[in-house]
């Protein structure tokens, strides 16, 4: 606990930053892939250049030590002398940087300059900032001789400003670590499975490998993903949680079960992330100092800000927060992602971590690090993975820009017109049905693409508040999110394009995710993917980038199964080509399952179609029933409304119509007798669409596997998620019925949970009556 760790750069950066945020256009060299430009001007250099040295040095104060470490980019003898070489790239003209340039820069190197003096006996050393200008691929060197004794006195201010911080860290280690040690679990008893996985994930942490654990409804997910993981913490098998979850209420559970642990005792510090444009104080402003008075000073007021919050909070929830950038006028986002990097456990969205975009750079930019990652709902992560790893352009957002930029700034019009011309090079290509499809990249494109991005780089630095700004900033991202993802295109990549009226758009299109996800989780020590929904295991153990060495884990229900009654009627057909003639023989058995006991039900549908169709024919056949319908687009407050109408002990029945896959159908937690029964309709196969039919034969290329990954077990997941409505504690008792003929295929028997297997087939309506009537009595 005597021994902290900082890396250079987030020492000086830290200690030195100061003055106002930057407008939300930070220039493109944040999104270059710095280490190709290093590497290049490295490999450029003389015999007497050695590149990536590893400087580290102990700073030693009376109660604790600091070990400072980093790599400086170059080490340069030149006969007795010794030149400290730091290369940064830049898209501002070389002419407008001079000494001035960047205060921190020259920071950085005195670092390295000073450890490399003391640990060889050095009275002087020079140090060289050679800036490497991307679009000119022009290079400037800078170059000051400092003597030992500045550095020193450099150093050692540094250093005594860090260490407040250091004791802070020091102290709340010792603080967490005890109260680890002495923590137990917090419910007195485990449920059935709960240990097991408790216990399956602390093996998989000390193993430093991957589960995939399906551990349904019941069980306590949470508690047994998180209580492991913090223990693993406390005994130094593990650096930090990142919390990973897809929708904001399992970002709630999570605080919730931490929230618990901590009044049993825990000192864990926790950081809830939330959307820029959710926490932003400033919404109808950009990040400009001039017209957002909490991104003006925001870096002078923002170490003050954090100190205090941390010495104070242990669960640091938006409202905290909120509070404390209020209080001291910072910016709540760039606020909270700064004291992510003082918590011990980060609960975000799976962006932070795995969109190329969005990830938290501060934690993956150094060597490999002790990260807990623990992936919630983890189903979801493979549509949103493919998502992330993949980018499209429209040809009539260029045009749009082109039209207004051609008065404004001819050279953007220009580049804007380049890339317009390839788009409808393109669209020749189309075929009869409106699209075309090829395996390799669409390589023609990047030289036009990179034109426009150092046109629009420059026009941006100059022009901030111009009409257009905003739009071509968006454009702006949008086409350096298209070349970064170019990078990482391979073979689990095609590239379609397809035309809509005169509209045409461009997709680089990620088929695996798989790949990137595993060389994302690299970066960490252990992955942890659990849902209540994860068959096939096998499945989702190859998609989401597991090993074969990779553990799986398949848990029962807690529950008693006698409180579930599953019926599947395996006589009606919901396959698009016979659903006009299945609407009345769904209402029928809609209406059978409703009738036998009062309460709240839900019946859900592949497509708002079908689902309006069948409640049209609903409402027409069985007036008397009280119905409600989701609706498209519906509203905060709509949302909340409909759910709202669940009320338990319910005078009369309700019966709902909703999409599957929808806002309903996974997440909501209606207890007790507010969710009776759940219907569902069909397998919930995705719509036949281009992207899915392109991931089938990407599939069926690979392991002959192709409709199971792009619609079945996708579909499958829906369903099962939609049937998890019903049962939630080990007092509900419900009905589940599921209507179509598939259900009672091999293939899709296979895909249901072993708790879901035993189910009751309904061949009449006068069955489904006596069964329910016999169920609902006893």
């Amino acid at each position: 606990m005597n021994n902290i760790k900082i890396s250079i750069r987030n020492l000086v950066e830290f200690i030195l930053r100061s003055g106002d945020i930057v407008s939300g256009y930070v220039g493109r060299n944040r999104a270059v892939e710095g280490t190709r430009i290093h590497s290049m001007i490295q490999k450029e250099m003389d015999d007497n250049y050695t590149p990536e040295v590893t400087l580290k040095t102990d700073v030693h104060f009376d109660d604790l030590t600091v070990t400072v470490q980093g790599r400086a980019d170059g080490i340069i003898e030149e006969d007795d002398n010794i030149i400290i070489d730091e290369i940064k790239s830049t898209t501002r003209p070389l002419e407008k940087i001079d000494e001035d340039f960047n205060p921190l820069h020259w920071a950085q190197a005195k670092c390295y300059g000073y450890i490399y003096c003391i640990q060889n006996d050095l009275a002087e050393i020079d140090i060289q900032l050679t800036y490497y200008q991307i679009d000119t691929e022009e290079i400037k060197r800078l170059i000051k001789t400092y003597k030992l004794e500045e550095l020193t006195e450099f150093f050692n201010d540094l250093m005594d400003r860090y260490y407040i911080w250091a004791n802070f860290t020091r102290k709340w280690m010792n603080t967490r670590d005890i109260s680890i040690k002495e923590l137990e679990f917090p419910f007195g008893s485990y449920r059935k499975g709960q240990r097991r996985l408790a216990v399956g994930v602390y093996r998989t942490i000390d193993e430093n490998k991957k589960i995939f654990a399906e551990a349904p409804t019941g069980i306590g997910k949470t508690i047994s993903t998180v209580f492991p993981s913090v223990k693993a913490i406390g005994e130094n098998k593990g650096e930090k949680i990142f919390y990973l979850t897809a929708k904001t209420i399992t970002r709630s559970v999570a605080q919730d079960t931490f929230k618990i642990l901590k009044d049993t005792g825990l000192r864990f510090k926790t950081v809830t992330l939330t959307a820029k444009d959710k926490i932003c104080f400033c919404k109808e402003s950009s990040c400009n100092p001039e017209e957002c008075e909490y991104a003006k000073g925001h870096f002078d007021r923002v170490n003050d800000s954090m100190y205090e919050l941390l010495n104070n909070e242990d669960m640091i929830t938006r409202e905290v927060i909120e509070e404390y950038a209020k209080k001291y006028t910072v910016c709540p986002f760039e606020f909270s992602l700064d004291l992510s990097l003082w918590a011990d456990a980060i609960i975000c969205d799976y962006n932070y971590v795995f969109d190329p975009r969005a990830q938290l750079k501060r934690f993956f930019l150094d060597a490999e690090k002790k990260y807990l990652f623990l992936i919630d709902e983890a189903h979801n992560l493979v549509d949103r993975s493919r998502e992330m790893f993949s980018a499209v352009l429209h040809k009539d957002i260029l045009l749009a820009l082109r039209r207004v930029f051609k008065e404004k700034d001819p050279r953007i019009a220009k580049a804007l017109s380049k890339i317009n011309s390839f788009m409808l090079k393109v669209k020749k290509e189309c075929n009869d049905e409106g699209y075309h499809i090829q395996k390799g990249e669409p390589e023609d494109i990047y030289y036009p693409l990179k034109k426009f991005v150092k046109e629009a780089d420059e026009w941006l630095q100059e022009h901030q508040k111009e009409e257009g700004h905003q739009e071509l900033l968006e454009l702006y991202f949008e086409v350096l999110a298209f070349l970064r993802v170019a990078e990482d295109y391979d073979e689990r990549y095609v590239t379609y394009v397809e035309t809509n009226g005169n509209n045409v758009s461009i997709k680089l299109f990620c088929l695996d995710p798989s790949y990137l996800l595993s060389k994302t989780l690299e970066q960490g020590k252990a992955s942890i993917f659990f849902s209540a929904t994860l068959s096939p295991l096998e499945y989702y153990k190859d998609i989401l980038g597991g090993k074969k060495e990779d553990n799986t884990m398949s848990l029962t229900s807690p529950f008693d199964k006698d409180n579930l009654m599953l019926m599947v009627a395996d006589r009606v057909s919901t396959k698009y080509r016979n659903r006009e003639f299945s609407y009345e023989s769904i209402a029928d058995i809609v209406y059978s399952t409703v009738k036998n006991k009062k309460g709240n039900y839900m019946v859900f549908f592949p497509s708002y179609k079908y689902m309006n169709d069948v409640y049209e024919t609903f409402i027409d056949k069985y007036p008397e029933v009280r119905t409600m319908i989701q609706e498209i687009g519906m509203s905060e407050e709509e949302r909340e409304d409909f759910l709202y109408s669940f009320k338990e002990n319910p005078e009369e029945t309700l019966v709902t119509f909703a999409v599957m896959g929808g806002i309903y159908s996974e997440g909501i937690d209606l207890k007790g007798d507010r969710l009776s029964g759940a219907i569902v309709v069909g397998v919930g196969l995705p719509m036949v669409c281009l992207e899915r039919n392109i991931i089938r034969d990407y599939f069926n290329e690979k392991n002959n596997l192709g409709y199971e990954y792009s619609y079945m077990y996708p579909g499958m997941n829906k369903v099962l998620q939609a049937a998890g409505r019903v049962i939630r504690t080990e007092k509900d008792k419900g009905v589940v019925c599921l209507i179509d003929e598939r259900f009672s295929y091999s293939g899709y028997k296979k895909i249901f949970p072993a708790h879901l297997r035993s189910n009751v087939k309904i061949r009449r309506i006068d069955d489904m009556n006596r069964i329910l009537d016999l169920f609902w009595k006893e």
